[in-house]
């Protein structure tokens, strides 16, 4: 791999205008695609195969407006009044007329209509139905039920709006993310102490990032794409893109310091570590794209998608960043007094100065044990909270207090009791039956189901374009994201059978809180599984890089830790509400169901890449030395400072993503930056050299029979040092006089 990249550097240095020409024209030409041709983004949650997704399907053909979207316009009378009075009456009459006549809308029910006017005459509920999903209803359509709310209010009226119309915002670049990465440059300018450098290494991450989102964009067409998806590869591309790049110029400046020959020495970076780049985008992509197999359509389009950004990201890591060098040449040289050149000398231990790496590697294995005591036992505790947590799709209750769907969702639930906010459908199908027979079958299936625990009421049984079919909907005693609703779901399943015995009538839960719960519950099966996966091709992979037992299994270890402190700290920001109020969290609930998968999958990636870069340098280093302890140090020396500001790096464009007011952004920002932050620091910097000191010489022991049978990927670019070593000591020899005999 090593000397196939180092080719690859040579090439691209050569023919920079043309590489660089390329990249552009593949940009322009995606970006012309996205305004021709780009679809609308699609959030919908589904999981092909279960019961609620095969109820909805039939639904959304026989009755639209119950697999359809809904908004809610909520009215509140004043203080010492009741909506029913006269003019109040008028008013919500008014609205419902005005609403009728918005884009898209199917059917409006008013409050008299369907009973939904609060028991003490203060609240009252409009319906607004559509035909289609809330993916493809219209933002005019929105704005016409918002401006038919707001009319309402110069009547003395208190009115919001909410529903399933409103969801996930998506992909949004603002302030924030501007700020994550005017950071990223700051910590680009200190580490290589030039703006040119840094300007330089945030050049290929940008055109990387802009071809792989665009890419994607692109697609929306063709694929189903959620505006999730695209905000996670933003976020990955960004954060994947400067690191790669930061990886391969800091090597190369580095050489360009000792007198290196641009052209020889951006080859050279490129195939040495580059190979580890290669190396860890794999890892991640492999992670992503494994996604697909849980088989859920909106987790595969964003793991797919995100793998995606990170491919291209590497592409642009081993291409760009070469032609972009080679637009520089020399001027990427450290002035021989400057601190970067110094820093150089003192990665190659040819200065008397200690660096802040050396340092504290020192410090942390003087009591190597204390250290991974120390560092396991404050890791294992932030994990705990973990143990506790509960996953759902977040709803209008995790939205921001502030908007017009948070104030509805909080006075429906106030007013007429949680689970209005989450409705459960149940389709009652009789076979062979009549409209009359079927409409039976229904209020005998709605007695049966008044019955169970946990249902607050049960409404009358709606007929659908089928004769053999109705919908009965029901209202639980808890809200949608409460265990309690989940455990009525299964209740209703398991009464299935007597139901039908008694009715004739089979029954089957759907709609969104019974999709909502089925994905979750889909995710919760599949996270162990996805963990022993991911943990497993971990120890695979280190041990065919490192040649060692020791190493895979401390890095696996390392891993797990890492993802059960950021988990735990997600618990108890987000689910138990720990700070909270500080933090601007809008909502205390479960977990966003897919985080700890994306978490995973994302950290996994990320912690290979930092132990390739940092336990490469140790391994080098024992291989010249043979001192086990020493080098670890010296190793450490080389790349703790790269990691350090890669690490830096990563958490601020993650973190930059964190203020979004997004109930499904927001929690994954926040897992991902903590989750970088934990890793980096406290695993792979402290608790990495702590357990190799510990371990000695038997760090490096892999059985011979093993040794013989695992591939040798040459990702620290041995193979490729010792060809260039060969060919400069024949060149050396050509030149030297012949003898005459």
């Amino acid at each position: 791999m090593a000397v196939l990249l180092h080719r690859l550097g040579h090439s691209a240095y050569r023919n920079r205008k043309l590489v660089l020409g390329i990249w552009l024209l593949v940009l322009a030409a995606l970006i012309t695609c996205v305004g021709v041709f780009s679809g609308k983004l699609d959030d919908r949650f589904s999981v092909p195969g279960t019961e609620s997704q095969r109820a909805l399907d039939s639904l959304s053909k026989t009755l639209p407006e119950a697999s359809g979207a809904g908004a809610q316009i909520v009215f509140t009378a004043p203080t010492g009044h009741q909506v029913t009075e006269a003019p109040y009456a008028a008013t919500i009459a008014r609205t419902v007329a005005d609403a009728a006549k918005a884009p898209q809308v199917s059917e409006v029910v008013g409050p008299g209509a369907s009973g939904a006017v609060s028991a003490d005459g203060t609240t009252a509920i409009v319906q607004v139905q559509y035909p289609v999903e809330s993916t493809q209803v219209r933002a005019s359509s929105v704005d016409a039920i918002e401006d038919a709310a707001e009319a309402a209010e110069k009547d003395g009226l208190k009115t919001s709006v909410g529903g399933s119309v409103y969801g996930s915002k998506g992909v949004h670049v603002g302030p924030s993310e501007i700020i994550g990465v005017a950071v990223a440059l700051l910590v680009l300018v200190v580490t290589f102490g030039s703006l040119l450098a840094a300007g330089m290494a945030l050049l290929p991450a940008l055109i990387g990032v802009a071809v792989g989102l665009a890419g994607l964009l692109a697609l929306t067409p063709a694929v189903s794409v959620s505006s999730t998806a695209v905000t996670l590869a933003l976020m990955l591309g960004l954060a994947v893109g400067i690191d790669y790049v930061l990886f391969i110029l800091s090597r190369h400046r580095q050489q360009l310091a000792r007198g290196a020959d641009p052209k020889e020495s951006i080859a050279l970076a490129t195939g040495t570590a580059g190979s580890a780049v290669v190396f860890a985008g794999t890892t991640v992509i492999i992670a992503l794209a494994a996604l697909s197999v849980i088989g859920i359509p909106f987790l595969t389009t964003m793991g797919l998608g995100a793998a995606g950004a990170v491919l291209v990201a590497v592409l642009a890591a081993i291409t760009l960043v070469p032609a972009v060098a080679g637009f520089a040449g020399s001027r990427l040289t450290p002035r021989p007094a400057s601190r970067a050149a110094r820093r150089a000398a003192d990665a190659e231990g040819s200065t008397g100065h200690t660096g802040m790496g050396t340092r504290w590697t020192k410090l942390v294995i003087a009591k190597p044990l204390l250290t991974v005591l120390a560092v396991a036992g404050v890791l294992v505790t932030l994990a705990l909270p973990a143990m506790d947590m509960r996953l759902a799709l977040p709803d209008n209750g995790s939205a921001p207090h502030a908007s017009s769907e948070r104030k509805a969702y909080d006075t429906i639930s106030d007013t007429f009791g949680p689970g209005f906010n989450g409705p459960l459908l149940v389709l009652a199908e009789t076979k062979g039956g009549t409209s009359a027979t079927s409409a039976e079958a229904g209020a005998k299936v709605a007695q049966k189901l008044q019955t169970l625990r946990n249902v607050k009421a049960v409404l009358p049984p709606q007929p659908t374009g089928d004769p053999t079919q109705s919908v009965i909907t029901v209202l639980p005693a808890s809200g949608p994201d409460s265990v309690r609703t989940g455990q009525l779901v299964r209740d209703i399943r398991k009464a299935a059978p007597d139901i039908k015995d008694a009715t004739g009538a089979s029954v089957a839960v759907t709609g969104t809180t019974a999709v909502n719960i089925d994905v979750s519950n889909r995710l919760s099966d599949s996270l162990l599984p996805f963990v022993a996966i991911v943990v497993g091709l971990s120890l695979l992979l280190l041990m065919i890089v490192f040649r060692s037992l020791v190493i895979p299994v401390k890095a696996a270890v390392g891993f797990l830790l890492s993802v059960g402190a950021s988990l735990g700290l997600v618990v108890a920001v987000f689910q138990w509400g720990w700070l909270a109020d500080v933090l601007d969290v809008p909502h205390s609930g479960p977990v966003v169901s897919f985080l700890p998968i994306i978490l995973i999958g994302v950290l996994f990636g990320l912690a290979m890449d930092y132990e390739v870069f940092l336990v490469s340098g140790m391994r080098e280093e024992w291989a010249h030395t043979g001192r086990a302890r020493q080098s670890v140090i010296d190793g450490a020396r080389h790349s703790v400072r790269v990691v350090t500001a890669a690490a830096l790096i990563m958490f601020t464009v993650f973190a930059g993503f964190f203020p979004l007011d997004d109930s499904l952004i927001k929690p994954i920002a926040f897992a991902l930056a903590v989750g970088v932050a934990i890793d980096a620091f406290a695993v792979r910097m402290t608790l990495v050299p702590a357990v190799l000191a510990l371990a000695g010489r038997g760090t490096w022991w892999l059985p011979a029979w093993l040794d013989t049978i695992l591939p040798d990927l040459d990702v620290e670019g041995a193979g490729l040092q010792k060809a260039q070593a060969h060919a400069q000591a024949s060149a050396t020899e050509s030149k030297e006089p012949q003898s005459v005999s």
